[in-house]
């Protein structure tokens, strides 16, 4: 994109005294607050120098109006080029090949990057057999998702054979913003995870298809569900929900609000265990399935969308994480198993463990912490930027 010879011909931004501190702790935002000038004529995604006060280079990244002005891709004086995507897409791959994620046989559903876990943020990339769902959330990475893609084709090699670029909910507010295939065309939409198979829906899903960061935590329930009659709230594809079957749950009933999720939870449960008369699914509120619910339930799964978006909203959410866990924590029968998340990143594991005590102490139930969970390691955090760190889930043996 900008050649060696013209790195000093980027637009800069310069940073108010002292606010330079957190990125010399390769934190990789810079605050609209921070900044004391901005060169003229910069565009929304542009690719800028981040400078201090007396105009020593600090990093290189992304610039976009709003809270977080710059996203950084680099606190190197480095271009933005064509071999820069190509090294950290092949770091990222070279990172789930060592942890045995990516290659497995059994398993070719993965998350490739993972925003600022992979030094990349604003850009997420899930990989679902042949097809590479990419999705941009922010301005820049959106601007340069053709030569990414690109680079992604030549890093990933026969390994993948379509990139689909699906960011219409992640970028609402830009215009004519369309999903499609950036590369390839193929609508073979079955993927495995663990042995099993599930449909992708990245056309008209949440996220890019499939929530691929409770991989490990599916598996863990696996292990629970054996003779459970099981609850999935929340379901959406039924991922739960189907393990909760190979497990050998007695039965198990997926509720979800959305008539499209109750339809593909059905297709999943059809494609792995066809016939099988143990499942039934609901289109219900969960609130309101939960208000109606008996007690025939041993094993509950809460794992709701973000209550929180924002700071803002952090009171509220909080307050509603309770209120399910009540709901939830009332109704399952005694020495039941209940797994409860929160994927809001505002929401700290600290607040989340608060919210399911309080709601604990006023279902007035004994409940003991069996496992405290997180996103898989394919969701890395970089350990300069903590914020990262969203997905927080517990699982609870309650008397």
């Amino acid at each position: 994109m900008i050649p060696k010879s013209n790195l000093k011909m980027m637009k800069q931004i310069y940073l108010k005294r002292g606010k330079e501190e957190s990125l010399l702790r390769f934190h990789p935002w810079v605050f609209s607050g921070a900044i004391q000038h901005i060169d003229d004529g910069i565009a929304e995604g542009e690719i800028v120098r981040v400078l201090n006060v007396h105009g020593d280079f600090i990093a290189v990244g992304h610039y976009q109006a709003g809270s977080i002005a710059v996203r950084v891709l680099s606190f190197r004086d480095v271009p933005v080029d064509a071999d820069f995507w190509a090294s950290r897409l092949a770091s990222a791959l070279r990172m789930r090949q060592s942890i045995g994620i990516a290659d497995n046989p059994d398993n070719n559903t993965y998350r490739l990057v993972h925003g600022e876990g992979d030094l990349l943020p604003g850009l997420v990339i899930d990989v679902y057999g042949k097809t590479a769902v990419m999705q941009a959330h922010s301005i820049g990475m959106h601007l340069c998702r053709k030569e990414i893609a690109e680079q992604l084709v030549k890093v990933m090699g026969t390994r993948l054979e379509n990139v689909y670029y699906k960011s219409e909910t992640t970028l609402p507010f830009m215009d004519n913003m369309q999903n499609g295939f950036l590369y390839g065309g193929s609508d073979e939409n079955i993927a495995f995870e663990n042995g099993l198979k599930f449909y992708v829906d990245w056309l008209r899903g949440q996220k890019t298809g499939f929530f691929v960061d409770q991989r490990e935590n599916r598996s863990l329930l696996e292990k629970f569900a054996k003779g459970k009659r099981v609850l999935n709230m929340f379901c959406y594809t039924g991922g739960f929900s189907f393990y909760a079957m190979r497990g050998g749950a007695e039965l198990v009933h997926s509720v979800d609000s959305s008539a499209k999720a109750i339809e593909l939870t059905n297709r999943n449960v059809e494609l792995n265990f066809p016939g099988d008369k143990r499942h039934q699914a609901f289109c219900e509120d969960a609130f309101k399935y939960l208000e109606q619910a008996g007690d025939q339930y041993n094993l509950i799964i809460l794992d709701p969308p973000a209550f929180a978006k924002h700071r803002g909203a952090l009171h509220n959410a909080l307050k509603g994480y309770t209120r399910l866990n009540n709901k939830a924590l009332q109704k399952i029968e005694p020495g039941g198993i209940l797994f409860t998340f929160s994927c809001s990143q505002v929401v700290t594991k600290d607040h989340f463990r608060n919210a399911v005590f309080t709601a604990a102490a006023q279902a007035g139930r004994k409940v003991r912490i069996l496992h405290q969970l997180h996103q898989p390691a394919d969701h890395p955090i970089n350990i300069y930027h903590p914020e990262g760190e969203y997905l927080k889930g517990l699982v609870l043996y309650v008397e």
